[in-house]
């Protein structure tokens, strides 16, 4: 599918700022992550809470651009379900932040994280055939969804009062 230039521009844009708020959302939620995410006891491997921002900055970007190629190449109505799997993730990813940060709920907050890395490697297959490079944009995203897994579950269970 061929489109103008302006459009490609446009649609960019469309999608980052589609994945950009959902980082809003999610930060939002986790505006006073940093005092309780210092509250919390941590495993030795857990990164400091700066670095969340800049992974996560540099994750939604891959994410924006990675929807944006399956859309440039197809088009949504084309690929209409894989575009809107994307989303569904984006909204469960979106979430999480409430569940843990908000919400305080640690176990659900581990649920959830694996629903989102179930949607996230879906969303990966889906893109597949339409891009593969919009497929391996999405692979970084998955990986740090495996780490933050796993320490969401180790985090979790050094903390079961704060976190029941």
């Amino acid at each position: 599918m061929s489109l103008p230039v302006s459009r490609q521009v446009l649609g960019l844009v469309g999608w980052l700022l589609l994945a950009f708020s959902t980082a809003a959302v999610g930060g939002f939620a986790s505006a006073s992550a940093g005092t309780f995410y210092a509250e919390l006891v941590r495993p030795a491997w857990a990164p400091p809470g700066w670095l969340f921002g800049p992974v996560w900055s540099l994750l939604y970007a891959l994410m924006g651009v990675s929807a944006w190629l399956v859309w440039k190449r197809h088009g949504f109505s084309a690929a209409r379900s894989a575009l809107m799997l994307f989303v569904v993730q984006l909204i469960v990813n979106a979430l999480w932040s409430w569940i843990f940060f908000v919400w305080h709920r640690g176990g659900f907050a581990f649920a959830e994280i694996l629903l989102l890395w179930v949607l996230i490697f879906a969303t990966v297959r889906a893109f597949w055939p339409h891009s593969r490079t919009a497929a391996a944009l999405l692979l970084p995203y998955l990986v740090w969804v495996t780490f933050a897994a796993a320490l969401n579950i180790a985090v979790w269970r050094l903390n079961p009062v704060l976190l029941g």
